[in-house]
């Protein structure tokens, strides 16, 4: 195990553990919890040992949101360099030192090339619960709440959840949720979608593990990570054709690969497959498909 004073970070039998560690604090986020959560998510990518990661926070909490101890200018400092501020005293939207911190994590999350699943073991409120969502799954005990309560602080919803909050749950359940800023309990979060399940509290993380085993035991690494990231872009995609085209990209690129020949050798001799090729240096000549757009 390693660990920082924000996160715990392990690896059991093919499955990375980010544990969110501020117990005291009910792990309010804080800007350096977000560097290191991207070098966490860079380190899983690399690592063909970690075949999924479960995410979750210590204590009695999720994540209470972003650390307001810096008062009511909290999220007027956006960096702390005079670069986002012009000479007239307006801002400077281009500038990098600008950009939503939760953001930038959640684009990371978007890029995993390793499935994600959130443990959400309690409360989750503004980037505590944004940031899941471009997650693959989340599950939830009795004692998950969620709050998207940006309008409560007079700001608005961040981390890129007008992106992925209405894909999940529909457009109305969204609004309605961000208008109101209340806390959403388990129940009504699992009704909406954003929870796969509700588990009891000592459930959760065995849950959480028996699926990702599921993924570990049975499937290619290559594959998953590709479908992954072919189902989350397909999101933007305008017609069928572009599937179409990407489908038999990746169709043809694993179809001669020695994982598709050891899928269909252990499915006719009835045993568990031995799956070769890796993350790291088997991905098809055409990935990425999609380049993320650049800041401007």
């Amino acid at each position: 195990m390693s660990e920082n004073d924000t996160l715990k970070y392990r690896v059991d039998d093919g499955i990375a553990f980010i544990t969110i560690n501020r117990p005291e604090k009910l792990n309010a986020f804080t800007p350096k919890m977000a560097r290191d959560f991207i070098g966490l998510l860079d380190r899983t990518d690399a690592d063909d040992d970690v075949k999924a990661v479960i995410v979750t926070g210590e204590g009695r909490a999720f994540c209470a949101g972003a650390d307001l101890e810096g008062g009511s200018d909290t999220f007027a400092d956006i960096s702390g360099e005079d670069a986002v501020v012009n000479e007239d005293g307006s801002l400077n939207y281009a500038a990098e030192s600008i950009r939503d911190i939760g953001g930038l994590v959640t684009l990371r999350i978007f890029r995993s090339l390793k499935p994600i699943i959130a443990a959400i073991n309690g409360a989750a409120v503004g980037v505590g619960v944004t940031m899941t969502l471009p997650m693959d799954i989340r599950l939830g005990t009795d004692k998950t709440r969620a709050g998207f309560v940006f309008a409560r602080r007079a700001i608005v919803p961040e981390a890129a959840s007008s992106y992925f909050l209405p894909r999940i749950v529909g457009i109305s359940r969204a609004l309605e949720w961000s208008y109101s800023g209340r806390l959403v309990p388990a129940r009504e979060l699992k009704e909406g979608g954003l929870l796969r399940e509700i588990y009891a509290e000592d459930e959760l993380i065995p849950a959480a593990v028996a699926i990702a085993r599921e993924l570990i035991d049975n499937c290619a690494p290559v594959s998953i990570a590709l479908i992954r990231q072919m189902l989350w872009q397909g999101l933007n995609m305008q017609h069928p054709m572009e599937a179409h085209r990407l489908d038999s990209r990746a169709v043809a690129w694993r179809g001669r690969s020695n994982d598709a020949r050891e899928g269909i050798d252990s499915f006719l001799e009835k045993r568990p497959p031995r799956f070769t090729d890796k993350v790291s240096k088997d991905m098809p000549d055409f990935f990425p498909w999609v380049d993320e757009p650049p800041y401007q």
